[in-house]
């Protein structure tokens, strides 16, 4: 089968974890080597690697990186420092549950290791990599699908090969679906950092996706002129009875999509389920600086305006349609129907 998916945010070579510095795009491609944990956490924490799967698979590189480091500087205590990196990198960024599942298979294989642990958990890292974009390309196929039939779809901030470890999960099933013939393919600007504008937008521009950008606020009556029949979301975390958080404006996004009669996907690989949070009240929803939405005048020291800036918001399971997993399609989710396929 022949995929157009040419972009790679991650690539491991032998002096480090190249990362793409997506906060420069689509103006500058410029990538960046980072030899450490805490390089690697910089670069997730100041947002060059975004999106949930990517975040994961970069926090398990920095695990290899940081398990290389601490076997040369003292290869009998090497468990104690690696623990230290690990909590440097789960500090990162709290909403994306892929984080913590990357660290815990990575802490997982420490246990079973003798010797020198960087060539296992190099493997292992190279291996969640892998299996993202096996499970992305799987997921393309099962949510392209449900789409038979549909003309347009709508989708919001970036969540395709820069997001994870290639083609995608929202934006993958856009990739299959307009391999299929669905060509009325919609992009959000996803304020405020404009991930849609930026980064989804440019990433379909690259592999020649013919698509239109579209303001946030015009959501609703895209909807009502009746051009979309499918809204297409990712999500960071998704509680154990379907709720999910994703990228603010997502919530807004299903509602109007009730409204207008429009079907609603989240697409999301099982290891953004967080099985132990029970529902989407218990999210942590991370909190950015208000500099990242004010204006440079509202920013001096006598200035009364402030910004509210959430980062994520979580959408009821009620209000969706579908969650697509790489083991299958959730219909309607609740938390029988989640345990009964993703679990």
């Amino acid at each position: 089968m022949t995929y157009q998916d040419t972009v790679r945010p991650l690539h491991w070579t032998e002096s480090g974890l190249e990362v793409l510095d997506q906060r420069l795009l689509p103006d500058q491609i410029s990538y960046e080597v980072f030899d450490s944990a805490a390089g690697v956490a910089e670069a997730i924490r100041s947002m060059r690697v975004r999106g949930a799967p990517a975040i994961g698979i970069a926090a398990a590189y920095g695990v290899a990186l940081a398990a290389k480091s601490r076997y040369q500087a003292a290869p009998a205590r090497w468990r104690e420092g690696l623990e230290q990196d690990m909590t440097i990198l789960a500090a990162a960024r709290p909403t994306a549950v892929n984080l913590f599942w990357a660290l815990e298979r990575m802490k997982e294989a420490m246990a079973r290791i003798s010797g020198n642990p960087y060539p296992k958990l190099l493997s292992l890292a190279r291996q969640i990599h892998a299996d993202d974009l096996a499970a992305n390309r799987s997921m393309g196929e099962m949510g392209a699908d449900l789409l038979e039939g549909s003309s347009g779809v709508l989708t919001h901030c970036n969540t395709g090969s820069l997001a994870t470890g290639g083609y995608g999960t929202a934006l993958g099933v856009v990739r299959s679906a307009y391999r299929r013939g669905v060509t009325n393919i919609y992009a959000g600007e996803t304020r405020p950092w404009l991930q849609g504008a930026r980064l989804t937008a440019w990433e379909l521009n690259q592999d020649r996706i013919h698509a239109t950008l579209i303001a946030d606020s015009a959501a609703a009556w895209l909807m009502k002129s009746g051009a979309v029949q499918w809204v297409i979301v990712g999500a960071d975390r998704i509680a154990a009875n379907g709720d999910a958080a994703n990228k603010i404006g997502t919530y807004a996004l299903a509602v109007l999509a009730r409204q207008h009669g429009v079907r609603f996907m989240v697409v999301a690989p099982t290891s953004t389920i967080d099985w132990h949070t029970p529902t989407g009240e218990d999210i942590t929803i991370e909190q950015r600086a208000p500099g990242e939405l004010l204006p440079d005048c509202y920013q001096a020291h006598d200035s009364v305006i402030t910004a509210w800036n959430p980062v994520f918001d979580v959408t009821p399971a009620h209000l969706i349609d579908a969650i697509v997993t790489e083991r299958g399609v959730v219909l309607n989710p609740s938390l029988e129907m989640m345990q009964a396929i993703c679990k």
